[in-house]
């Protein structure tokens, strides 16, 4: 058994229940994730979201803003008012798409690319910094755990969240009563 396993073994004997909820724990997870990535990119003042906004418009070209909530999971009006920021300050330029005036095409200018440039090995480095808290043979099994717990969910837009089957489910269950009908 590794030393992590043992002090995790250790707190979970002496913490209450209610503080080992996951969904406490997640959160506050995120909250050190937030906390170690904002101090490894001070220099550039980006947040992880705008991070990775920038990070995918620079890797995708001229995305939509919908490629964008799509490709990020991050829900549509955030993502708005992250692409304004980072057009306010100069990292994305954003215009109309010629085939939709409705929707928006992204780029990154030359200052955004810059930045990215910049900050790119600060996150790589918070990350491996965040991902030594957890043992080696650990940390593929870690993130598959996130990736299934937003595969599951998917993209939370609103306060009202059902996991994928539950909603596949539930449209299952309308579809035969409108065929019953």
């Amino acid at each position: 058994m590794s030393a992590t396993s043992t002090q995790n073994e250790q707190i979970a004997t002496t913490q209450p229940k209610h503080i080992l909820s996951p969904v406490h724990l997640l959160h506050r997870a995120g909250q050190c994730a937030d906390d170690l990535f904002s101090s490894s990119v001070e220099d550039v003042q980006l947040t992880p979201r705008q991070y990775i906004v920038l990070k995918c418009v620079a890797d995708a070209g001229e995305p939509s803003q919908t490629a964008l909530v799509d490709s990020t999971g991050i829900d549509r009006s955030t993502l708005a008012d992250i692409v304004r920021r980072l057009v306010e300050r100069g990292l994305l330029e954003r215009e109309r798409t010629r085939r939709d005036a409705r929707m928006y095409a992204v780029r990154a200018t030359v200052l955004g690319k810059d930045i990215l440039g910049k900050a790119n090995p600060s996150t790589e480095n918070s990350e491996q910094q965040l991902l030594q808290a957890i043992a080696p043979d650990d940390r593929d099994a870690f993130i598959r755990s996130l990736r299934s717990i937003i595969d599951t969910f998917g993209p939370v837009s609103s306060a009202r969240v059902s996991s994928r089957s539950s909603a596949s489910s539930l449209l299952g269950a309308r579809e035969l009563q409108e065929d019953r009908h």
